[in-house]
């Protein structure tokens, strides 16, 4: 039974498509496509077809006749925390704009088992290439060794870690620019390669400035790991040479920090100034409003998006700005 297009409650094939312009179902897929050895009045009457029928264009269709299924697979884990999650919407975003459409697999990426297990998931949908979201340490060796000839990049790697460095530097350079020499790290877990870069560019720019850490504590990422640290940090911020200022390796652990500190009668930023990372759609609003470094998130997934599927960049992700407001000012002392 042919489709009925908009009219009726069937949806419109390929074959319906060829059969009302006259030409073949190659003709068809040569258009979806979008072939450039087709002659202009061929195709404007496989368009037309198109519209006339209603048909929309699908992922089988466009995989008629290629070796690709227009498709990219994303190797997810830790979605529930801002920034992996952001960087998943990026991504589809991203895809979107290249004409490719996203198949994602949630893994522990703490369990190699787990990541192996989501690739071939994704691999088994024929996925034209594999992006890491959240990268661990052990993630990409073991994707390495399941991707064979698939294409595999990796969200915030390469040129994308130089620029979580360029990042982590401008908290620093800010707070030392305010005057603060006895700076805190509140820092990101050692297996993530984003806490790896945040760290490197931190204590890049206080060797710079010829300061070391005044301590560092290490969280998950989360406002929950932020606040139930705060007793300690706030105890360091009492001592005789404490901490005058924490820069935080995310905004959610500043967040859990700030209020945790606020708990605990320590003022911010009037006892310490805190600085986040991400700049995430709720920074404006905390009490008092974050001071962060802003990522170009959606640039950044153009780039590894480009990388994966061997297409041209759709131009270089901005680099990191410092987003100063209330929760910085200059030290106690």
């Amino acid at each position: 039974m042919s489709a009925m297009g908009r009219a009726g409650t069937m949806r419109a094939s390929v074959r319906d498509v060829a059969a009302r312009a006259g030409v073949s179902t190659q003709t068809v897929s040569r258009v979806i496509n979008d072939s450039p050895n087709l002659r202009p009045e061929t195709r404007a009457r496989v368009e037309a077809a198109m519209a006339e029928l209603g048909y929309r264009v699908n992922n089988a269709a466009r995989s008629l006749g290629t070796s690709t299924t227009r498709t990219v697979g994303v190797v997810a884990s830790d979605a529930t925390l801002w920034g992996p999650g952001a960087g998943i919407a990026a991504l589809d975003a991203a895809a979107r704009e290249a004409d490719r459409w996203l198949a994602t697999a949630y893994a522990d990426a703490a369990d190699p088992a787990s990541v192996t297990d989501a690739a071939q998931r994704l691999l088994a949908q024929g996925v034209d290439a594999l992006i890491v979201v959240a990268a661990h340490t052990a993630t990409l060796p073991a994707l390495r060794r399941v991707a064979g000839e698939t294409p595999l990049a990796a969200l915030h790697t390469g040129d994308g870690a130089e620029r979580q460095r360029f990042g982590a530097a401008l908290a620093i350079d800010h707070l030392v620019a305010l005057g603060h020499r006895r700076i805190a790290l509140l820092a990101g877990p050692t297996d993530w390669l984003e806490a790896t870069a945040r760290d490197e560019g931190a204590e890049a720019a206080l060797a710079t400035a010829g300061i070391r850490p005044a301590a560092v504590w290490r969280g998950d990422w989360s406002a929950a790991t932020g606040a139930a640290l705060a007793g300690e940090v706030a105890a360091a911020v009492r001592g005789e040479i404490g901490p005058t200022a924490v820069a935080a390796a995310n905004d959610q652990m500043a967040l859990g920090l700030i209020a945790g500190l606020v708990a605990a009668g320590v003022r911010v930023p009037e006892d310490v100034s805190v600085t986040g990372f991400d700049d995430n759609a709720d920074a404006a609003f905390y009490t008092p409003a974050l001071t962060t470094v802003r990522v170009d998130t959606a640039g950044e997934a153009r780039r590894v998006v480009a990388e994966a599927l061997g297409l041209p960049a759709a131009g270089a992700a901005a680099e990191p700005v410092l987003v100063a407001r209330a929760s910085t000012a200059v030290p106690r002392d």
